[in-house]
């Protein structure tokens, strides 16, 4: 009998301590529980009620990580907005039809170590000036963009350019070739010598156009046609894309319009340009056909191509690293 006390004792102590320990596991699971709870619910009422923070708040992140500020320019008649931030020489970013500025965050966080990077939105589209009754044809637009390189005092900058950006890009060094150091084109427009891309071919079958959104949920086939793999992109701001592309939908309209009847095929504006210049084009680009990069290439003395695999309209956007990192070794090869 005395000798079994202290082994008694032994698993009272032992079984106090398991149940001890099992009721405070329950209690942290509870408390974690409604710790998750709680951020549910936060994020819902987010999502809901207040979707202009959260995207807000999202672009914020994004920039931040890359390095990048919005700031804006003042011009006459014209109000600039843009990203800048990095060191080094400037790289003049120029987006695509429908798009802005953001277009370049993700691939600029790749670049913002070793260049200067400025990111406009070019007038009527993001946060610049929209007048309806200006035009905005390429060779309008390629004016402007130099007003806004003098104004930022980018006296001979590298400049890259993504689909209707890339045929501005181009445009620009061939209405200014001893203001531009080097070109980078991401599935330029404007080549007429390229195949029919499946957008070009639903335009000529009478469809409406692929790129405009007449509501937030139209966006969404807009948003599948630019990629193979698309990026994950938050509901809210998805559907903040959307609305806006929706709000501007009478004025994208009319300036598809103005850049299809403008009709300088970018082959004779580019031919013999002297100008480097670094050609990257996804392979199973829908928006405009891949053929173009060899089109363009052939016309001038100084580019080369990069065509990607599994990659569709937007590579800086689904490629980030793999286009930055070719980037930077096309700028070494200009030392």
């Amino acid at each position: 009998m005395g000798e079994s006390y202290p082994g008694a004792v032994l698993d009272f102590c032992t079984a106090t301590i398991r149940y001890d320990h099992i009721n405070n596991m329950k209690i942290l699971r509870s408390k974690l529980f409604l710790a998750v709870a709680a951020v549910v619910a936060a994020v819902l009422v987010l999502h809901f009620f207040f979707p202009a923070q959260v995207v807000a708040f999202g672009r914020a992140v994004e920039r931040q990580a890359a390095g990048l500020e919005e700031k804006r320019l003042e011009l006459p008649d014209l109000q600039v907005a843009y990203l800048e931030g990095g060191t080094g020489e400037p790289l003049l970013l120029i987006h695509g039809f429908g798009a802005d500025k953001d277009n370049w965050t993700r691939v600029s966080r790749h670049l913002t170590d070793r260049f200067h990077v400025y990111a406009i939105d070019l007038p009527g589209f993001g946060d610049s000036s929209k007048p309806a009754d200006w035009t905005y044809r390429i060779q309008d637009q390629v004016e402007r963009v130099h007003a806004i390189a003098q104004a930022l005092k980018l006296e001979r900058p590298h400049l890259g350019g993504s689909s209707m950006g890339g045929m501005i890009s181009a445009s620009y060094a061939a209405r200014f070739p001893g203001e531009v150091a080097s070109l980078w084109l991401l599935a330029p427009g404007g080549v007429a010598g390229a195949e029919p891309s499946e957008m070009m071919q639903r335009i000529a079958a009478g469809e409406p156009i692929p790129l405009l959104a007449k509501s937030a949920a139209d966006f969404e086939q807009v948003f599948q046609l630019m990629f193979v793999e698309p990026p994950f992109v938050p509901g809210p701001y998805l559907e903040w894309l959307g609305a806006r592309a929706a709000a501007n939908y009478d004025l994208h309209l009319k300036i598809f319009g103005e850049i299809r009847n403008e009709s300088i095929p970018l082959e004779n504006l580019v031919g013999g340009l002297q100008v480097p210049t670094r050609i990257v084009w996804g392979e199973q680009d829908r928006v405009l056909h891949v053929s173009g990069a060899q089109v363009l290439a052939g016309l001038m003395p100084k580019a080369s191509v990069l065509v990607m695999p599994g990659t569709g309209h937007l590579p800086m956007i689904e490629r980030p690293q793999a286009v930055a990192d070719d980037y930077r070794t096309f700028r070494d090869s200009l030392k």
